[in-house]
């Protein structure tokens, strides 16, 4: 699969952030936050840990901006892919103490939830990350439980297309269990 040309925007903005331009970060955090921490929250179900995880990720960003590489994929992904790594360590730290402190559980407990955490993220991304088209076809089928005719007419499209976008939605959103990847890099190990 070739990769896709890196866009204009993600190129000059790791420019921007290489040269220590405070601005940038600014653009970048209004721009990603809400992901970044959406993410984080997904994975750690907690909006103090949520909150740290946003700091660090903004904060390596800003310290080491020539660790992005615009040819590898989109800046999104790779802000979704420090997210996940960052919010995974901090669910193993975290529930490794509460296991080492009450003995309540096993490492395979904690496996188990890190796996849960991590496809429940990646599918939030998927969705957040997907064509407008697709998403609102899956939204309208799954949130307003309306069949493949119903969504054709409530988006003014045939229902060959809204079956297809229906189609090509799920299929996107069933990578969210491949293999545990992080969000953005599928196939990656953590």
């Amino acid at each position: 699969m070739p990769k896709e040309t890196p866009s204009r925007w993600d190129r000059r903005m790791q420019q921007r952030l290489a040269h220590g331009e405070a601005a940038a970060l600014g653009e970048l955090y209004d721009r990603f936050a809400s992901l970044v921490h959406g993410l984080a929250h997904r994975v750690l179900d907690d909006e103090d840990a949520a909150d740290q995880i946003t700091r660090e990720v903004f904060t390596r960003i800003w310290e080491t901006p020539e660790a992005y590489e615009p040819r590898q994929g989109p800046l999104r992904s790779y802000l979704a892919t420090l997210t996940h790594q960052e919010a995974v360590q901090q669910l193993r730290r975290t529930e490794s103490a509460v296991l080492a402190r009450t003995g309540l559980g096993t490492t395979e407990d904690l496996e188990r939830k890190v796996r849960h955490a991590s496809a429940a993220a990646r599918a939030d991304y998927i969705v957040t990350a997907m064509p407008a088209p697709l998403r609102a076809a899956l939204e309208s089928a799954y949130f307003q439980r309306r069949d493949y005719r119903q969504t054709a007419a409530d988006l003014g499209v045939t229902e060959d297309e809204a079956r297809r976008r229906l189609r090509l939605g799920l299929q996107l959103l069933s990578t969210a269990h491949d293999s545990g990847a992080p969000p953005g890099r599928p196939g990656r190990p953590e």
